[in-house]
């Protein structure tokens, strides 16, 4: 049985690299504040950005060289804060076929790994959709 793919205002779907130009971080940054305006949202990624979920990333960065003393999040910990903030309104997908296609296995629990051919029924299930990226 098909899972259902629950109603949501906003899917946003991120492909691509994840760390190639700023639009992951505008993303994110987008996707908290539609969430925090009382919207719902699903965030399906695709290609390399099925990456940002891992849990490998764990919770900082690498150190930065020019600012030492401060630690930035991973982009795993900024999805998790998300997951954990806003639960039942928002939701996190990954495209089965490009994680495993790049061994990107270990997504945190909340992710919900579904095949390529799924991905209409969450466009279907969404008001609006806003593609950020390409492959």
């Amino acid at each position: 049985m098909a899972r259902r793919i629950p109603e949501t205002d906003v899917l946003i779907t991120l492909m691509g690299a994840p760390h190639g130009s700023d639009q992951v971080t505008s993303a994110l940054r987008l996707t908290q504040a539609l969430l925090e305006r009382g919207a719902s949202v699903q965030v399906w990624t695709c290609g390399y950005a099925t990456l940002l979920t891992q849990r490998a990333l764990g919770p900082d960065k690498p150190r930065n060289l020019a600012d030492w003393n401060r630690d930035y999040p991973s982009t795993a910990a900024l999805a998790e804060e998300l997951l954990t903030a806003f639960p039942g309104r928002l939701y996190w997908y990954g495209c089965r076929f490009c994680s495993d296609d790049r061994g990107a296995a270990e997504h945190l629990p909340q992710v919900v790994l579904r095949p390529p051919a799924g991905y209409a029924a969450n466009v279907a299930a969404a008001g609006k959709t806003l593609l950020v990226g390409v492959i």
